[in-house]
Parts: structure tokens; C-alpha cells; sequence
């Protein structure tokens, strides 16, 4: 059993505040000297981002179907292990679900699964009385869901606050807060820079947490929420663990270089932490910034949270695309996704990138967003061939050749996608290592050998 005191902020659509809210209760908690984490429902590792620089811990994302859903739990336990208030930050609406199976991955569905109270954020601008109407749809609609209480944004007045309040109290729905309408500024960095701004200490970005922290902690009753928080009944069953079966841990504890800036990395934490566990040492390298690989780096992993927008700076950092085309040409394991098997390919909108697959990229308008269920068509250390695994592709640019002459992946409707090369993967399909068993094992196994091995050839 897992006492964790926990809220989930969800909204009846995108749009009404549920980010800026989230982010602000955690910082305004933290400012407090509360313990807290953050959590986002969904593949939206930029949310996660800014709600672990709130929370100063990482930020994570429950995706059951990145996950899958006997992990949520779990995973949520996990990192939410010694805090006194984990806020999970929902998506969309909250009975909506991206890939149309609501019962598993709304977040109603992830707040039912954790036994979490709601707290339902309202954008009120247009709003009267009916705000109990809509209100009691929502808790009406899954016997289920906990619906503790809402918060107001966008009140006009101190008389649209009372006609507000009073209605919700005629359905017993308490109110925890009201933001006016210029209380919560959109002052966070625009989301093509990616998580780049939260990881990498951006001063716009911290001046924005704080900003949203002190907006929040001036309007909503924060006490009352950490009542609230605190009736969650405790979570039966084990927190998920990077430990792997005994001996399976390498020796020697290479060193495998992970993509991302000083305050965290463009993968999921869990990759580091499974890393880690399999007995590699876990240094970060920063693509933008640092100019050679970390002394003695045997392989490097490329999360899907790398922006495709820093083309030019990645291309500027001339040294260290040659190191990483180095490493690749000697066999070392080299794991990429999303933006950076752009990086690994020969140029990006006519920009010099690493040069260590044959392929060319463009960025074009319109983004490629969505869920794809997987097979591995080449063994590689992320997967034997035949694997079948969900992953997520959010991307705007566009590679030619699609995939290189050994496949990463094919999936139903779609053309194979990817390359692997000697000890190289890369994909613009972003997975979750704690639902790819072996994946941080096989890695740091190829990164502890002697001699680099072309796994592709040898299967």
C-alpha cells in the first residue's frame, strides 16, 4: 500500500487554464517548502517539463498507452515516492481521449484508476448559472469519478464570483479559487521551443512558474486543496522499479551519454533511471551547448523531446557532430528518436547535421501527431526483430528516404520507418523504456563490450 496525497486538474475542454493552473499550484506549494510532483496525463513531455521545474523533480507523463495501463499506477507511485502532493495535469476534456478509447486513457480514466480527487477547471468568462449545470454533468457522467470541487478562471467581477459560487453550492460543489481574467497571463515560453526552456534553466521560463505560482497561491485556498489531496485513499500494490532481475546488471558501468541541458533530459526519467539500474553511468550531453562527447562514452541516447526547432544551433555545433558521427562509424550503440534522427541525418532544411544516415529532412507546416502500434523489422538493442510496441510521433518535418535499407519499423497503413545501422537506432517514433523490457539492459550491454557489434548483421 502507497499513501500518496494526490490531486488530478482537468478541464470540459482545452483551453480553460488546467496548464497554468497546474503549474502554479506546484509552484506555489514548492514555494511553501511542500514536497511535491508533477505528472501530465498523455505523450505532452513539454507540460511534464514545465510541471517538474514547478515541482523541482521531474516531471513525468501517465500514458497508458505509451505505458500501458497496468503501469500507470505503478509509475505513478514510483514518482510521487516522498512528496506531500503529486498534481496530475490532465489533457484535453476530461472525459476525451486522443486515441478513442476514453476508458483507458482520458484522464477521467487515469483519475479512476488512481482513486485521485478532480478538481475541474472552469473557464467562467461566458458563464452565469449554468456553471452548476455543466458542473453537474460532469460528475453525473461516471458514477465512478471522484469530482472534488472546482476553481474559476476568468471571472469578470466580485458579482459574477457570488452568481458563480452560489449556483455551485446548490449542487454541493465546493470552489476552491477564482482568477480573474488577468490573472493568469499567458507568460509561458511558446511550445515549439519544446521542453528546452524548463530543462535548460531559461530565464523566461522560471520568471513564468513563478509568475503563474504567485498568481495561484493569491487566489486559490491552497489548504483546503491539501485537505483534499490528503482524503486520497492509499494505492494497493507494488511502485514500478528500474531494478532488473538479479545479474542481469553489466559490469563496469560504462557510460552512456543522454541527450538533454542541466535540468534534465530529452527522454523520459525513467530512461536514466533503467540505465542506470542496468549498471551504466548516466552523463548528459547537451547538443546545443557542448562541444564533444563526456570522457569516455561508449553510447548515446536521443529522446523524442529534443525540438525540432534548434536546427540551426544543432547544426552550428560542428565538433560535436563529428564526435557523434564517430561514434556511430565505430559500432557504438547510438539510440535516436523524434528530432534526433533528424540530427543524425545528412542535413536538415538544407542545414549540415551529423551526417551518419543517408537521408535529408524538411520542415514543413502541419504537424504529424498520433499513436502507432509498431513492429521491428531489424534487431537492434531496442528491440529483436518482430517486437511489436506502441510509440508516439509528434514531428512537422519530413525525411527522405523514409526508412534506410534495414528498417527500424512498419506499421499497419504506413510505409517502414526508420533506420538501424551497425550499433544505430533511429526513429521519429518516441517509446517509453519502462514498457520496452530489456531495452536499457540490451544498451548498456552493447556499451560495456569490448567490440562493438553490428547487431543488425548478426540475427
Amino acid at each position: 500500500m502507497t499513501a500518496v496525497p494526490r490531486l488530478v486538474l482537468s478541464a470540459p475542454a482545452s483551453g480553460h487554464g488546467t496548464t497554468a493552473i497546474s503549474i502554479g499550484l506546484l509552484a506555489a506549494l514548492a514555494d511553501r517548502g511542500v514536497a511535491v510532483a508533477g505528472f501530465k496525463v498523455g505523450a505532452d513531455q513539454v507540460d511534464a517539463a514545465y510541471l517538474g521545474l514547478a515541482a523541482g523533480r521531474p516531471g513525468r507523463i501517465l500514458d497508458a498507452r505509451l505505458a500501458g495501463v497496468e503501469r500507470l499506477t505503478p509509475l505513478f507511485a514510483h514518482g510521487a515516492a516522498g512528496v506531500s502532493l503529486a498534481v496530475v495535469q490532465g489533457t484535453m476534456g476530461l472525459y476525451d481521449s486522443v486515441s478513442g478509447r476514453p476508458d483507458e486513457d482520458s484522464t477521467a480514466a487515469v483519475a479512476v484508476r488512481l482513486r485521485s480527487p478532480v478538481v475541474l477547471t472552469v473557464d467562467v468568462a461566458a458563464m452565469g448559472q449554468s456553471v452548476a449545470a455543466l458542473v453537474h454533468g460532469f460528475r453525473a457522467y461516471d458514477e465512478q469519478l471522484w469530482l472534488g470541487g472546482v476553481i474559476l478562471n476568468r471571472v469578470a467581477s466580485p458579482r459574477h464570483e457570488a452568481m458563480l459560487r452560489a449556483a455551485l453550492d446548490d449542487i454541493g460543489v465546493p470552489v476552491y479559487g477564482a482568477l480573474r481574467r488577468h490573472e493568469l497571463p499567458p507568460v509561458l515560453p511558446a511550445h515549439r521551443h519544446g521542453v528546452l526552456p524548463a530543462i535548460g534553466g531559461d530565464g523566461e521560463a522560471v520568471r513564468a512558474v513563478r509568475r503563474l505560482g504567485e498568481a495561484v497561491a493569491a487566489t486559490v485556498d491552497l489548504d483546503r486543496l491539501l485537505a483534499l489531496a490528503r482524503s486520497a485513499p492509499a494505492l494497493s500494490g507494488p511502485a514500478w522499479s528500474p531494478e532488473p532481475v538479479e545479474g542481469e546488471a553489466v559490469a563496469g558501468r560504462p557510460v552512456v551519454a543522454v541527450a538533454g541541458a542541466a535540468g534534465g533530459s530529452y527522454s523520459h526519467p525513467e530512461t536514466a533511471e533503467l540505465l542506470r539500474a542496468a549498471g551504466a553511468e548516466v552523463v548528459t550531453v547537451d547538443p546545443l551547448r557542448d562541444e564533444e562527447l563526456p570522457a569516455g562514452t561508449r553510447a548515446l541516447v536521443v529522446g523524442a523531446g529534443l525540438p525540432e526547432a534548434y536546427a540551426e544551433e544543432l547544426s552550428a555545433n560542428r565538433r560535436l557532430c563529428i564526435a557523434v558521427a564517430e561514434l556511430a562509424r565505430t559500432g557504438r550503440p547510438v539510440v535516436a528518436e523524434g528530432a534526433g534522427l533528424l540530427w543524425l541525418a545528412r542535413e536538415l532544411d538544407g542545414l549540415p547535421m551529423c551526417g551518419v544516415l543517408d537521408a535529408t529532412g524538411r520542415r514543413r507546416d502541419g504537424l504529424v501527431v498520433g499513436y502507432r502500434e509498431a513492429t521491428a523489422r531489424t534487431a537492434s538493442v531496442v528491440a529483436p526483430a518482430g517486437t511489436v510496441l506502441v510509440g508516439h510521433k509528434q514531428h512537422a518535418a519530413v525525411l527522405t528516404p523514409r526508412a534506410g535499407q534495414a528498417p527500424a519499423w512498419s506499421w499497419e497503413g504506413g510505409a517502414p520507418e526508420g533506420f538501424v545501422w551497425r550499433g544505430v537506432h533511429a526513429s521519429q517514433l518516441g517509446l517509453h523504456w519502462a514498457a520496452v523490457p530489456g531495452i536499457a539492459g540490451r544498451l548498456a550491454a552493447a556499451a560495456a563490450a569490448d567490440t562493438p557489434t553490428d547487431v543488425a548483421a548478426t540475427r
